[in-house]
């Protein structure tokens, strides 16, 4: 069989792959918090038939030598973790996180998942939870029903003014997480994310500090898809993917004119 038949095959999966991240992107166009990605291809193995540097003679070595390539394959997803636009709610569970760091939320099976989307709300015991599930932002904290405004500060002091009182009650203080390697993280869906060996283990602390983004009230991190972007690597993905695909076309009358001439 025509070893460019299979080349070209793997470059159809490539592409295929590669189109199906793009239009995930896109599809998360307008997902709070959601960071795009971006696949990492990598050429596979080469046939050796004339290995460079070898002796060409008594005083001469071989230059380049020959090597066919077998095609390419997919090897990574890279989640890329640039700072979104940010979006002024006027809520007041809407948080925004500008700079690095993660949002703690607790799962059901009482592991801590990361997430950057800060459109949280209250669940039947006044407690902060995640719009979708319902799980608890860590540390937890429970909003008095008597409450009438509640104000986040941006090093993650949260705090509500009370009717009948006149100074504000504060109920706790936001920890945000880091990682030495965010592209690290698995994600898991709900706008979450899993620690891994390759994220490294989370640095907690205060927003501000050591390195920390800063918590915004009110505001929400909006995707860091750009659609322009992603409509220019559709075209480049599907051009591409043409290309290999009358690669085949070649090969096939090529092998269709050897057969009708022997």
């Amino acid at each position: 069989m025509h070893p460019a038949l299979w080349i070209s095959k793997t470059g159809l999966e490539a592409q295929t792959k590669d189109l199906a991240v793009i239009s995930n992107n896109l599809a998360n166009a307008g997902t709070v918090g959601f960071k795009k990605s971006r696949v990492a291809f990598e050429d596979l193995f080469y046939q050796n038939l004339r290995q460079p540097g070898a002796q060409a003679s008594q005083d001469s070595r071989i230059p380049t030598g020959l090597q066919i390539g077998t095609g390419v394959k997919v090897v990574a997803t890279q989640k890329i973790h640039t700072q979104g636009s940010f979006q002024t709610t006027d809520n007041q569970l809407d948080m925004a996180i500008q700079g690095a760091g993660f949002f703690q939320i607790l799962l059901p099976d009482g592991t801590t998942g990361y997430t950057r989307a800060g459109n949280f709300t209250l669940d039947e015991n006044g407690q902060i939870v995640t719009q979708g599930s319902g799980y608890v932002l860590q540390p937890a904290i429970t909003v008095p029903q008597t409450s009438v405004t509640l104000d986040v500060a941006i090093d993650g002091t949260i705090s509500v003014q009370e009717a009948g009182q006149a100074a504000p009650t504060i109920l706790g203080n936001l920890q945000l997480a880091d990682f030495v390697n965010p592209t690290g993280l698995q994600p898991i869906g709900e706008n979450l994310y899993l620690e891994t060996g390759s994220s490294g283990a989370p640095v907690i602390g205060t927003p501000g500090l050591d390195g920390l983004g800063t918590v915004r009230g009110g505001m929400l991190e909006t995707s860091n898809v750009s659609t322009v972007e992603e409509l220019v690597s559709m075209i480049e993905t599907q051009r591409t993917y043409e290309t290999n695909a009358k690669v085949l076309s070649a090969v096939d009358q090529m092998l269709q004119f050897v057969n009708q001439t022997l």
